[in-house]
Protein backbone atom coordinates (compact mmCIF):
# COMPACT_ATOMS: atom_id res chain seq x y z
CA UNK A 1 0.00 0.00 0.00
CA UNK A 2 1.12 3.22 -0.93
CA UNK A 3 1.63 6.37 1.44
CA UNK A 4 -1.88 8.16 -0.25
CA UNK A 5 -3.76 5.39 0.23
CA UNK A 6 -2.53 4.93 3.99
CA UNK A 7 -3.14 8.35 4.40
CA UNK A 8 -7.42 7.73 2.87
CA UNK A 9 -6.89 4.94 4.86
CA UNK A 10 -6.90 6.98 7.79
CA UNK A 11 -9.23 9.36 6.74
CA UNK A 12 -11.63 6.88 6.62
CA UNK A 13 -10.94 5.37 10.13
CA UNK A 14 -10.86 9.07 11.37
CA UNK A 15 -14.70 9.69 9.56
CA UNK A 16 -15.61 5.72 10.97
CA UNK A 17 -14.61 6.35 14.12
CA UNK A 18 -15.78 10.05 14.97
CA UNK A 19 -19.18 8.70 13.90
CA UNK A 20 -19.13 5.98 16.76
CA UNK A 21 -17.84 8.09 19.27
CA UNK A 22 -20.49 10.90 18.47
CA UNK A 23 -23.14 8.33 18.50
CA UNK A 24 -22.01 7.26 21.80
CA UNK A 25 -21.65 10.58 22.73
CA UNK A 26 -25.11 11.67 21.77
CA UNK A 27 -26.68 9.08 24.26
CA UNK A 28 -25.72 11.55 27.25
CA UNK A 29 -27.42 14.13 28.93
CA UNK A 30 -25.77 17.45 28.42
CA UNK A 31 -24.80 17.98 31.88
CA UNK A 32 -22.93 14.33 31.32
CA UNK A 33 -21.33 15.36 28.57
CA UNK A 34 -19.98 18.65 30.18
CA UNK A 35 -19.32 17.19 33.61
CA UNK A 36 -15.92 17.47 34.20
CA UNK A 37 -14.10 13.74 34.46
CA UNK A 38 -10.84 15.13 34.77
CA UNK A 39 -9.59 14.02 30.84
CA UNK A 40 -7.30 16.61 29.54
CA UNK A 41 -9.65 18.89 28.36
CA UNK A 42 -12.26 18.61 31.24
CA UNK A 43 -15.37 16.84 29.71
CA UNK A 44 -15.67 14.26 27.21
CA UNK A 45 -18.09 17.85 25.12
CA UNK A 46 -14.38 19.45 25.80
CA UNK A 47 -12.32 17.04 24.20
CA UNK A 48 -14.59 16.43 21.10
CA UNK A 49 -14.50 20.41 20.62
CA UNK A 50 -10.54 19.85 21.14
CA UNK A 51 -10.42 17.59 18.63
CA UNK A 52 -12.85 19.85 16.15
CA UNK A 53 -10.21 22.55 16.47
CA UNK A 54 -6.53 20.99 16.65
CA UNK A 55 -8.12 19.50 13.22
CA UNK A 56 -9.05 23.06 12.02
CA UNK A 57 -5.86 24.21 12.41
CA UNK A 58 -4.24 21.65 11.13
CA UNK A 59 -5.95 21.45 7.92
CA UNK A 60 -5.40 25.60 7.87
CA UNK A 61 -1.87 24.69 7.91
CA UNK A 62 -1.79 22.22 5.57
CA UNK A 63 -3.95 24.49 3.19
CA UNK A 64 -0.73 26.50 2.80
CA UNK A 65 1.11 23.90 0.95
CA UNK A 66 1.97 24.46 -2.67
CA UNK A 67 0.38 21.85 -4.14
CA UNK A 68 -3.14 22.36 -2.33
CA UNK A 69 -5.55 21.60 -5.01
CA UNK A 70 -8.07 23.82 -3.30
CA UNK A 71 -9.78 20.76 -1.94
CA UNK A 72 -9.26 22.77 1.77
CA UNK A 73 -11.03 26.19 0.20
CA UNK A 74 -13.91 25.95 2.40
CA UNK A 75 -11.95 26.50 5.43
CA UNK A 76 -11.13 30.41 4.60
CA UNK A 77 -14.33 31.00 6.26
CA UNK A 78 -13.59 29.61 9.15
CA UNK A 79 -11.26 31.73 11.64
CA UNK A 80 -7.86 29.86 12.98
CA UNK A 81 -8.80 29.26 16.37
CA UNK A 82 -6.48 30.83 19.33
CA UNK A 83 -7.01 28.43 21.65
CA UNK A 84 -7.23 24.82 21.40
CA UNK A 85 -9.22 24.65 24.76
CA UNK A 86 -11.77 27.58 23.75
CA UNK A 87 -15.21 25.89 24.00
CA UNK A 88 -15.96 26.47 20.23
CA UNK A 89 -19.69 24.97 20.05
CA UNK A 90 -22.62 25.84 22.23
CA UNK A 91 -23.78 22.39 22.04
CA UNK A 92 -23.64 18.53 20.57
CA UNK A 93 -25.39 19.74 18.05
CA UNK A 94 -23.60 22.47 16.54
CA UNK A 95 -20.33 20.37 17.36
CA UNK A 96 -21.42 16.87 15.56
CA UNK A 97 -22.50 18.84 12.44
CA UNK A 98 -18.99 20.10 12.29
CA UNK A 99 -17.32 17.14 12.98
CA UNK A 100 -19.26 15.51 10.17
CA UNK A 101 -18.28 18.73 7.49
CA UNK A 102 -14.60 18.52 8.85
CA UNK A 103 -14.08 14.55 8.19
CA UNK A 104 -16.08 14.72 4.98
CA UNK A 105 -13.43 17.33 3.79
CA UNK A 106 -10.82 15.27 4.85
CA UNK A 107 -11.49 12.34 2.49
CA UNK A 108 -11.95 14.62 -0.09
CA UNK A 109 -8.57 16.46 0.52
CA UNK A 110 -7.23 13.13 1.37
CA UNK A 111 -8.29 11.41 -2.26
CA UNK A 112 -6.67 14.57 -3.76
CA UNK A 113 -2.49 14.13 -2.34
CA UNK A 114 -0.36 12.48 -4.80
CA UNK A 115 3.06 10.58 -3.57
CA UNK A 116 5.23 13.76 -4.53
CA UNK A 117 2.89 16.06 -2.33
CA UNK A 118 4.14 14.41 0.71
CA UNK A 119 7.25 14.31 0.19
CA UNK A 120 6.74 18.79 0.81
CA UNK A 121 8.27 20.48 3.52
CA UNK A 122 5.52 22.60 5.25
CA UNK A 123 6.69 26.03 6.88
CA UNK A 124 4.25 27.44 9.81
CA UNK A 125 3.61 28.86 12.88
CA UNK A 126 2.62 26.70 16.20
CA UNK A 127 -0.04 28.31 18.27
CA UNK A 128 2.41 30.14 20.20
CA UNK A 129 3.83 31.61 16.90
CA UNK A 130 7.33 29.35 17.01
CA UNK A 131 7.84 29.06 13.33
CA UNK A 132 8.03 25.80 12.01
CA UNK A 133 9.58 23.87 8.61
CA UNK A 134 8.91 19.96 9.35
CA UNK A 135 7.97 17.20 6.22
CA UNK A 136 4.51 17.27 5.19
CA UNK A 137 4.25 13.21 5.35
CA UNK A 138 5.26 13.26 9.28
CA UNK A 139 2.77 16.25 9.93
CA UNK A 140 -0.39 13.94 8.53
CA UNK A 141 0.99 11.15 10.35
CA UNK A 142 0.75 13.54 13.73
CA UNK A 143 -2.49 14.52 12.23
CA UNK A 144 -4.19 11.61 12.44
CA UNK A 145 -2.38 10.07 15.54
CA UNK A 146 -3.61 12.98 17.57
CA UNK A 147 -6.90 12.42 16.29
CA UNK A 148 -6.40 8.33 17.58
CA UNK A 149 -4.65 9.55 20.71
CA UNK A 150 -7.49 12.12 22.05
CA UNK A 151 -10.49 9.78 20.78
CA UNK A 152 -9.05 7.06 22.91
CA UNK A 153 -9.56 9.48 25.75
CA UNK A 154 -12.99 10.17 25.11
CA UNK A 155 -13.57 6.46 24.32
CA UNK A 156 -12.22 6.14 28.19
CA UNK A 157 -14.37 8.66 29.27
CA UNK A 158 -17.64 7.42 27.36
CA UNK A 159 -16.91 3.61 29.16
CA UNK A 160 -16.73 5.82 32.75
CA UNK A 161 -19.77 7.14 31.88
CA UNK A 162 -21.48 3.97 31.41
CA UNK A 163 -21.52 3.67 27.08
CA UNK A 164 -19.90 1.44 25.02
CA UNK A 165 -18.43 2.74 21.57
CA UNK A 166 -17.54 -0.69 20.43
CA UNK A 167 -14.73 -1.76 18.30
CA UNK A 168 -12.38 1.02 18.03
CA UNK A 169 -9.98 -1.20 15.79
CA UNK A 170 -8.23 0.27 12.64
CA UNK A 171 -7.94 -3.25 12.15
CA UNK A 172 -12.05 -3.40 11.27
CA UNK A 173 -11.08 -1.66 7.76
CA UNK A 174 -8.29 -2.83 6.90
CA UNK A 175 -9.20 -5.74 3.88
Amino acid sequence: MNRTAQITLMATYNQWMNRKVYDAAATLSDADLHADRRGFFGSIFGTLNHLALGDTVWLKRFSLLPANTGALAPLDSIAMPCDLKQLAFRDLDELTSRRVWLDQLIIEWANTLREPDLDQRLHYHNMRGVAADKPFFSLLLHFFNHQSHHRGQVTTLLTQAGVDVGDTDLLALID
